[in-house]
């Protein structure tokens, strides 16, 4: 009753504070290091305590925020667009085994490109900006996705799609009615899972080739000689990833609440 409640409510802030132990020691050791070569003539590293002050005139000055809608923007399109398209193919390569073998060339030759190499090609179709940037996390995103939810609709139970055949439901209602229900948890596992990815993808394509966003914004400063300012963008980068992760995992776990499926 009231006991492990409080216990749980004490045991909270005691966790949070053994999670945040070792951040906070590497941050201590960085900020001596970095110290300690500016003591030595060095300007190539920047302590952390100079990097929160550049972050903070950027949040002032209103620098900040354009770049970190734009990567989260287009993240969050080209992981709607990718993880969409892969569900859809995913459900539709799990129910059948014969499209699952016509596909299983096709998949195994795409899927290993990494989205950088086709960098060059997409930009020849869209050029520099969020078209290029969504289309290539989308690319990302679908492969994983595609595998997540076939393996997940392939241990459905069988008897459970032969028993809605008989009751002469259709398809689409057979995969409303018992496929999406029964393979939700792991659904909303690999939407977690590609929320971090995709915003990895786009960072990555916006250091590589977009001169847009949040990557792009650290490589500038790279290059401007701002060593502050870009550990800067890579501690808000880092946060940013921390809370989004963190969001989606709640969201996942009130979802699947709602379903009576318990998650650790």
């Amino acid at each position: 009753g009231a006991m492990p409640e409080a216990h749980a409510r004490a045991s909270g802030p005691w966790r949070a504070l053994r999670a945040a132990a070792l951040p906070l020691l590497l941050l201590g050791l960085f900020e001596a290091l970095a110290r300690r070569a500016a003591a030595l003539g060095s300007e190539q590293l920047a302590p952390p305590s100079a990097a929160l002050r550049a972050l903070l005139r950027a949040a002032l000055d209103g620098s900040l925020w354009p770049a970190t809608g734009f990567t989260l923007g287009a993240a969050a399109l080209g992981l709607l667009i990718g993880a969409g398209l892969g569900t859809l193919v995913g459900i539709g390569l799990g129910l059948s085994p014969r499209a699952s073998r016509a596909g299983f060339l096709s998949i195994e030759l795409l899927r290993p490109l990494p989205s950088v190499a086709l960098l060059p090609l997409v930009m020849l179709l869209f050029g520099f900006g969020t078209d290029l940037e969504v289309s290539l996390v989308a690319f990302s995103t679908f492969w994983p996705q595609v595998l997540l939810v076939q393996s997940a609709v392939r241990q459905v139970d069988p008897q459970l799609l032969e028993l809605g055949r008989l009751l002469g439901l259709s398809t689409a209602r057979r995969i409303r009615l018992i496929v999406l229900p029964t393979i939700a948890p792991r659904l909303l596992t690999a939407v977690r899972m590609g929320t971090g990815f995709s915003l990895v993808i786009a960072l990555t394509v916006e250091i590589a080739g977009n001169p847009q966003g949040m990557g792009f914004a650290m490589l500038l400063a790279q290059q401007s000689l701002e060593p502050a300012m870009m550990i800067g963008w890579l501690m808000w980068i880092g946060a940013i990833g921390v809370l989004v992760n963190t969001g989606m995992l709640r969201l996942q776990r009130a979802l699947n609440r709602r379903l009576g499926v318990t998650v650790p």
